[in-house]
Parts: C-alpha cells; structure tokens; sequence
C-alpha cells in the first residue's frame, strides 16, 4: 500500500494537523516522503517553515529524510522525534505549535511586502491571514487548476 501522497496530484496535510502533538510534522513528513519518490512536485522538504520545526526539536533535516527514507510511519516518525534532539515536554510542544499557527508575516519587515502580494494573489487579507491561513488557501488554488 502507498504510504505517501503524490503532492503532484494533491497538496500535503495541513500544517494545522497535529501528530503527537507537533504542528507542521505531518505537512512536512507528507513533503519529506513525496520528495524521495519524485513527486514533491512545487512542494519543497526543508522549506524556512520545515527548518523552524528542525530548530525546535534541534534535529536535522538530512537526519529527519533518512527516517522518512526508512519507510517510518507517522507515529514512527513522532517516536523519533520525541527521542533526538532536544527533549520537550507535551506544554512546550503544544506552546510552539500554537505560536508557530499564529505567526502573523505580515507584522515582520522581512516578509511584509511579499506576504502582501502573496496574500493579493488569493483574496486574503495579510494583516489578519497567518501563514498558515496562506498556506492551505494556496495548496486549495493549487489544485484547483
């Protein structure tokens, strides 16, 4: 049985979907596998958003591809996780996830311009959309072409 998507033919899980409790783990793992077949298609493993949830768990992106490559489960993958890196509790995961949901771009120089016209592209409004609000409306206009 196929245990991954081909993200040319449907966009990964939502970074909102939690596994053990991680935000982004599932959109990444769904990146992550969709990458070593061939079939990431505009979806990139390691993308600045993956690398905030490396540096929370302070493990290695070549490191999280070779368990993916393993042909590790989601819950294997979450075992993982919870066993490298820096050891967080259930408080701190729940904590950052929530943090890293809220993350407004559009309050930070550095992405303010490009999440503007970003956020133009969609009909969302970039002083209230997050990024992931950006995210799932552009992996919806993705797939609808």
């Amino acid at each position: 049985m196929n245990t991954w998507k081909n993200l040319t033919e449907e966009p990964p899980r939502s970074p909102r979907t939690r596994l053990g409790g991680y935000a982004l783990v599932a959109r990444m793992a769904d990146k992550g596998r969709a990458t070593l077949h061939g079939v990431a298609g505009e979806y990139h493993f390691a993308c600045p958003l993956d690398q905030r949830l490396f540096d929370f768990k302070g493990v290695q992106a070549d490191d999280v591809k070779s368990v993916l490559a393993s042909g590790a489960t989601d819950e294997q993958l979450v075992d993982w996780l919870n066993s490298h890196g820096t050891q967080k509790t259930a408080d701190e995961i729940k904590e950052w996830g929530a943090a890293v949901e809220a993350y407004l771009p559009s309050e930070y120089p550095e992405s303010k311009e490009w999440f503007a016209e970003a956020c133009a592209k969609l009909g969302l409004k970039p002083e209230n959309s997050t990024l992931f609000d950006y995210l799932e409306a552009d992996d919806v206009v993705t797939f609808k072409k």
